[in-house]
């Protein structure tokens, strides 16, 4: 709890709460934040800067911290912010509020998701994006973006996916295995709809990269290996009749 008094100042990352010690609702919200959190982040890997984190507070007031009203998104990315370890994201030190927020709902949350917490990321907050999605009903997601202070929904496009604005990258529902579990999971995706690899997905991309270019080499060896054998066998024969193949004309 923050302290206060009459000298109460302005309080830190290294004051302020950063875990509420409760868990995801399952196994599956949890993969399903993991899965976000990991393809973003090799997203982010590419570039010079940009967060992207979950499950953690985010102090977004003054007046949140004296009430204790904290709030912490399942998955929350902020673009164009250094690189670094946070304990908690704490608006008034790094300048500015998330750019976009995904709540993971659930049968305890799905009011709170779509009623206050839309709210107050809306009102409050100011957050750009707004998506939620459940893991156990595919069919329930949603996408907003803010248009003059006010969520305006985002069109589901031709393909079938939520355009990011601030990204440039579309969220999708791809059926596939994540750790074992073979679901319908929320994924970061290009435009073009290929998703966004975790970093496991990115080292079994590349080993596969690798098997193809030492299967081309081998071949490549093999015809040369022939290539030599047929030349020996064509000079052995020349030799038989009499020509010689190393002489010069």
């Amino acid at each position: 709890m923050v302290a206060i008094t009459s000298t109460w100042s302005v309080p830190t990352q290294e004051d302020l709460p950063c875990d509420d010690g409760i868990p995801m609702e399952s196994q599956r919200h949890k993969m399903q934040m993991d899965l976000l959190i990991d393809g973003l982040t090799s997203w982010l890997d590419q570039r010079d800067n940009g967060y992207v984190s979950g499950n953690m507070f985010i102090h977004f007031s003054l007046e949140q911290v004296r009430n204790q009203d904290f709030r912490g998104p399942d998955v929350f990315v902020v673009l164009g912010v250094p690189k670094k370890e946070r304990k908690s994201w704490v608006v008034w030190e790094e300048g500015k509020a998330p750019d976009i927020v995904i709540e993971l709902l659930s049968e305890s949350t799905i009011d709170v998701d779509k009623g206050i917490k839309k709210q107050i990321y809306q009102n409050q907050m100011r957050v750009p994006e707004y998506y939620w999605y459940d893991p156990f009903n595919p069919d329930d997601w949603a996408g907003f973006v803010l248009n003059h202070g006010e969520y305006e929904p985002i069109p589901v496009n031709a393909d079938g996916y939520l355009e990011s604005p601030g990204t440039g990258l579309v969220l999708r529902r791809w059926t596939g295995d994540y750790r074992g579990v073979h679901t319908t999971w929320l994924r970061w995706a290009n435009r073009d709809g290929a998703v966004l690899p975790t970093a496991p997905e990115w080292a079994q991309q590349a080993q596969h990269q690798l098997a193809l270019v030492e299967q081309k080499a081998a071949l490549a060896q093999q015809r040369a290996d022939l290539a030599e054998q047929r030349a020996a066998r064509l000079a052995e024969k020349l030799r038989k009749l009499g020509i010689d193949p190393d002489a010069s004309e």
